[in-house]
């Protein structure tokens, strides 16, 4: 029995030290590698005073558990060291397009002055006698005070939707979200949804936030709740299950967040009121038709994009089975160039759902940055685990390298980039 749990703790422990930097370890990153690393040294010396003799395998096992965490952060080294050494221009080509969360201005401030990324303070406050060294607000967006001349502009962007999506509260007041308003009558609602998006922007750009991932557009079907959904909360977080009342509250709520200078961001298209379970863990599909989402999930996306030129859309990590059956929509060709871009001709920004989320990161996260730079998308969004961003762009500077990247696709993100920041509202 005592050789069995052996196997099973040298086992379990050789896959926790090779994934120390997996996002799901996150809360232990900081002290778990070396616990793991010392936990298997103490295993290794108990089997050498048992005697090698008819121990070697377990002798392997429990060395393999030390250099399981070196190896590991060996590799996270590795690719820090090759991010943080990247020329300028490969830093602002492709910098522009991440969106990296963080707690403590000091987590990304150095890469933000050299243009390596778009900043997410989605995780925690940005703190008002901080700010100004991180960010300067400007008419053309933030910046840093100490970014190169030429830097792509800083953009700092909030989760802050209201009610039980309030990522900086209590730092800011806890406001209700939009769905609260559903019940009024349509000229009340229409009014206290602008004036909470004014309120939510006064908040935000206090602190000196010029994005603001809210209002969600997706739609509440009743069906019975999820067990298993600890993230997502679709059901408590839509407005209603009526296109036309989401519609009317986001899009008076988003012209309130921008009368104070906050771009709104749309999500999570396709819509995930259809979605049975959380895709923060899990992968989904919506196996419905076009013509059925065109009539029903997709109208408050049209009604508020048409109304806002300065929202951004943000694309969720559902795979749309019946326009691309094979990949998630958030880097999928056919759903961002296809249908966003093309058939609907929106020509806005486009942001990802955090890419940190399962149904990306554990299916291959280089193949989804690519894909979605090559798709049209203009923000990689790293949210939840920012640290998480060197390997994201060792992934993009690898397929850069390869000439993966189509330049006609960079092009015009590039663009639309820089059209938004021009574009800024004071």
């Amino acid at each position: 029995m005592s050789r069995v749990i052996g196997w099973c703790l040298g086992l379990l422990l050789v896959a926790a030290g090779a994934n120390i930097h997996d996002p799901y370890l996150m809360a232990v990153r900081g002290w778990s590698g070396p616990v793991i690393a010392v936990a298997g040294l103490c295993g290794l010396l108990i089997v050498l005073r048992r005697g090698v003799r008819r121990r070697v395998a377990m002798l392997a096992l429990w060395a393999a558990v030390p250099l399981a965490v070196l190896g590991a952060e060996g590799i996270f080294q590795l690719r820090k060291a090759s991010v943080l050494s990247v020329p300028e221009a490969v830093a602002s080509e492709l910098g522009r397009h991440f969106m990296v969360g963080y707690e403590r201005v000091g987590e990304v401030e150095g890469l933000a002055a050299r243009g390596l990324i778009a900043v997410s303070s989605s995780r925690g406050a940005i703190w008002p006698d901080r700010r100004r060294r991180i960010c300067a607000t400007r008419s053309a967006g933030c910046r840093t005070s100490a970014g190169a001349p030429g830097s792509p502009p800083l953009r700092v962007a909030a989760d802050q939707e209201g009610g039980i999506v309030s990522k900086l509260s209590p730092w800011l007041p806890n406001r209700p979200a939009p769905s609260a308003l559903a019940g009024l009558p349509p000229d009340e609602r229409r009014a206290a949804a602008r004036a909470l998006g004014r309120d939510h922007g006064r908040d935000l750009r206090s602190l000196g936030v010029t994005i603001n991932f809210a209002p969600g557009l997706d739609l509440r079907t009743g069906g019975a709740p999820d067990l298993l959904d600890f993230n997502s909360l679709i059901a408590r977080r839509a407005i209603s299950s009526d296109p036309a009342v989401v519609g009317d509250i986001a899009a008076a709520y988003a012209d309130g967040l921008a009368e104070t200078g906050v771009q709104p961001t749309v999500k999570h298209f396709p819509g995930l009121g259809r979605v049975g379970t959380d895709t923060h863990h899990f992968r989904a599909a919506i196996g419905d038709s076009r013509e059925t989402l065109e009539s029903t999930d997709w109208r408050p996306f049209h009604h508020v994009l048409a109304g806002n030129p300065q929202a951004l859309l943000m694309v969720g990590h559902v795979i749309l089975s019946a326009v691309d059956p094979d990949r998630p929509a958030s880097h999928s060709r056919r759903v961002v160039d296809g249908v966003i871009r093309r058939d609907w001709g929106y020509d806005g920004l486009v942001v990802t759902d955090d890419l940190v989320m399962t149904p990306v990161y554990q299916y291959g996260l280089c193949r989804a940055v690519e894909e979605a730079l090559n798709a049209g998308v203009d923000l990689l969004l790293m949210a939840f685990d920012g640290a998480q961003f060197y390997r994201a762009m060792a992934c993009a500077m690898d397929a850069a390298r390869r000439g993966e990247l189509h330049p006609t696709a960079l092009a015009a993100s590039r663009e639309r980039l820089g059209r938004s920041s021009a574009e800024a509202l004071p």
